[in-house]
């Protein structure tokens, strides 16, 4: 590592924890002016709001804005250093561009790795906390996905299904537990008014229960209980999904919550499983926009660093706006969720190859 490396290194950090905190400031004024009302209509208590809300909802906000931040300081750095010819002297004297990218490479490689732990393993454990005071006081917090009329696989030729399932109160209503063999021949059927979860026990408590069972040969046994304890392979979590479920888990818990739903035999996953597959596809675009930052900012242009910046700002957005295209058809399942993750990094990732390829060397 040469004086140059390490130049471009503390440049390069000190404009994106500038930027970071800039970004971060601007980000939560604007939040708080669009949602104040909402607040305020609620009862939330303008300590808790920026006491327990917005330190929770930090974590979150700059998971969204690393990229931005480390786009628009390499941008600036870059531009600065090619409008004063610096650039262009050490490219003179037999330095290639491939070579000048090395440091920024280096602080992009380090900073994908610690997005990638802080989205994983940081962020959610904040975001729980977060999206439980949104749900309370917000109108756009995490709404439910599954409300009436819920199947669940249990397991082998057994399904649970609930007419309602309230998860503030963790109460299903009108909840029917069928029990198959393998000929597909109903063999048992519980029937309950209520079911709720014993969080003490791990069971789910059922009252008013009717228990039917067949024979072979069509015989039925008819009881009642007025409340009986049952274990499931179904969880409050896997009854009551949220559009936003996965923001509050971890990786290794998210892969589990997704397997355990496939198991299950629930339809609709493409919200659950884009929001899972972010989770490996965006730290990722902290490293992409370095490559397209570097070529795109080395070219000295007419209009100075004003123009850079503005060039730089609207491939951002643009970066971004791919990013809300993909999203929607992926929830929707037109494409495969894992597709709509990773497309517009991958196309991203390709610009950025070919502005590089492009670029004087």
């Amino acid at each position: 590592m040469t004086t140059f490396d390490w130049y471009i290194i503390r440049r390069l950090l000190g404009g994106f924890f500038l930027l970071t905190g800039g970004l971060l400031v601007f980000y939560i004024l604007i939040h708080y002016l669009e949602h104040v009302d909402d607040f305020l209509e609620r009862g939330a208590e303008m300590q808790e709001v920026f006491l327990v809300y917005y330190p929770a909802l930090m974590p979150e906000i700059i998971r969204l804005i690393s990229p931005l931040a480390i786009f628009l300081a390499c941008v600036y750095l870059t531009g600065k250093l090619a409008q004063q010819l610096e650039l262009t002297a050490l490219q003179t004297s037999g330095v290639s561009l491939y070579r000048l990218l090395r440091p920024y490479l280096l602080v992009g490689l380090v900073l994908t790795g610690f997005m990638f732990w802080f989205n994983g393993w940081v962020v959610p454990l904040t975001n729980e906390t977060a999206l439980d005071f949104e749900d309370q006081y917000l109108a756009s917090g995490p709404a439910q996905l599954d409300v009436s009329d819920i199947h669940r696989q249990n397991g082998p030729g057994s399904i649970v299904t609930v007419s309602f399932y309230d998860r503030r109160d963790e109460m299903a209503h009108r909840v029917s537990l069928q029990q198959f063999d393998a000929e597909r021949t109903l063999r048992e059927r519980i029937d309950a008014r209520r079911m709720w979860w014993n969080d003490s026990l791990g069971v789910w408590r059922m009252s008013d229960v009717t228990i039917r069972t067949f024979s072979p040969d069509g015989v039925e046994d008819r009881r009642t209980v007025s409340q009986m304890d049952t274990l499931l392979n179904v969880f409050p979590r896997d009854l009551a999904r949220t559009d936003r479920d996965v923001e509050s888990m971890t990786i290794p818990v998210a892969a589990d919550y997704v397997a355990a739903l496939e198991r299950s035999g629930v339809d609709q996953m493409g919200i659950t499983l884009v929001g899972y597959y972010t989770k490996f596809s965006y730290p990722l675009a902290n490293l992409i926009v370095i490559l397209i930052a570097v070529p795109l900012a080395s070219v000295r242009r007419r209009g100075g660093q004003a123009v850079q910046l503005g060039l730089g700002l609207a491939t951002a957005f643009l970066y971004l706006a791919v990013q809300k295209i993909f999203e929607p058809l992926g929830h929707a399942g037109t494409i495969a969720p894992l597709l709509a993750a990773w497309i517009p990094h991958l196309l991203f990732l390709a610009l950025g190859l070919f502005l590089l390829f492009r670029a004087r060397k």
